[in-house]
């Protein structure tokens, strides 16, 4: 939904709205992001020639995320470190550098990736591209922060693992959720107690129209470009030795990727099920709600906003003041560790963008065909198979 094109009441009660779940700045910042998303220019602006040795971040796609999470998370805690802003829409390139300091703008993703200034490329472009700047990012040997997904292909997925091992560059992913605080506390919950688990995800997410970008076969669809968040942070709540293989178990009606529930079955006895349903607007955005219940532990999380966590006779409640979804720490944890800083996090190795690249992939797979499917865990001999392969075996 164009939020610009809607009635005055509306967009005044969005906005009330959002100050009372995100706070001023950052609904301030998202509404800046909504008008930047049209902006358009009569002629393209100038901008001052800036010569700072801390511009050493870029920019490939440069829309609404990259305007109000990437640009105002980097801007906000780091100073003007966005050196160059690559779009193929030249005026959203224009908009995001004259408004958070950037020292060009272009709609050549090459002059970013030759820039030796720039060692750290954040890429938000379409989902289809994510893994092809990355792919040249790493060969230009720049460490890169990829939005989700970081993947639409098992045979990007086994270029991008190559391009990794053979770069110095490092690799952050925008899977923001379980570096939120609450996602952490809930981590440490989980690791305090033995045994499988049971968890449950439910997501209402945005309605998109049937034209909407994200519906187009090269872009993955919703499993791809939402539904992702979700089973990556179900794959880090079980513990690593535990996880494979996957059983992936699928239950659709008419459409594959809205309105859907997905069921996991660990290795170690632990189930996962997530529903996902885009029936309708949704006034405060994406809404869920996990829940959990491992040995003596019992808990659930709200729009990470409330999280309730039992134990036995022992109960807290913790609300916090405004909703937070882990993405400074995502953004921020990748700057900081390309940059030696503290709170360095969200760096990955080989393995694990593998695991969870291939759980939604194959996620996908079995909505697509309505069929289950078991995904193994990775090894360095599945890099050099042909993209062809089957990853997964389909069990009745």
């Amino acid at each position: 939904m164009d939020y610009t094109q809607q009635p005055l009441i509306f967009k005044l009660q969005k906005v009330l709205r959002y100050i009372r779940l995100y706070g001023p700045a950052r609904t301030w910042m998202k509404v800046r992001g909504q008008y930047h998303m049209n902006r358009n220019f009569a002629t393209l602006p100038q901008v001052p020639e800036r010569k700072s040795t801390l511009q050493n971040a870029g920019i490939i796609g440069c829309g609404n995320f990259a305007y109000s999470n990437i640009a105002y998370y980097l801007t906000q805690s780091r100073g003007p470190v966005i050196k160059g802003c690559m779009d193929t829409n030249i005026a959203r390139a224009a908009s995001l550098c004259q408004a958070f300091g950037g020292a060009y703008y272009t709609d050549d993703e090459n002059r970013i990736l030759n820039d030796p200034d720039i060692k750290l490329i954040y890429i938000a472009s379409n989902h289809a591209s994510h893994a092809e700047y990355a792919i040249k990012g790493l060969q230009a040997g720049k460490s890169v922060h990829i939005e989700k997904p970081h993947v639409v292909s098992e045979s990007q997925l086994v270029r991008l693992c190559n391009a990794m091992s053979a770069s110095t560059g490092t690799v952050g992913l925008g899977f923001n959720r379980p570096l939120s605080k609450f996602g952490r506390q809930l981590e440490q919950a989980i690791r305090s107690e033995h045994g499988p688990m049971v968890m449950n995800w439910f997501v209402a997410g945005h309605e998109l129209p049937e034209d909407h970008w994200y519906f187009r076969e090269d872009e993955g669809g919703r499993v791809l470009g939402n539904l992702c968040h979700w089973t990556d942070f179900m794959l880090r709540m079980v513990p690593p030795g535990k996880r494979h293989p996957i059983r992936i178990v699928p239950t659709r009606s008419g459409q594959s990727d809205c309105n859907i529930a997905v069921t996991y079955i660990f290795a170690d006895g632990s189930i996962g099920a997530i529903t996902f349903s885009a029936m309708g607007h949704t006034f405060e955005g994406v809404r869920e709600r996990f829940a959990v219940h491992c040995g003596n532990l019992m808990a659930s999380l709200d729009d990470f906003q409330v999280m309730v966590i039992e134990r036995v006779q022992r109960k807290r409640r913790t609300r916090s003041l405004f909703r937070d979804h882990g993405h400074a720490e995502a953004i921020l944890g990748s700057y900081n560790a390309v940059f030696g800083l503290p709170n360095a996090v969200n760096q990955y190795d080989v393995a694990y963008v593998w695991e969870t690249a291939e759980l939604f992939l194959k996620t996908k797979q079995a909505l697509d065909n309505n069929v289950a499917v078991v995904v193994d865990a990775f090894s360095p001999a599945r890099m050099a198979e042909p993209a062809a392969r089957p990853g997964a075996h389909p069990r009745p």
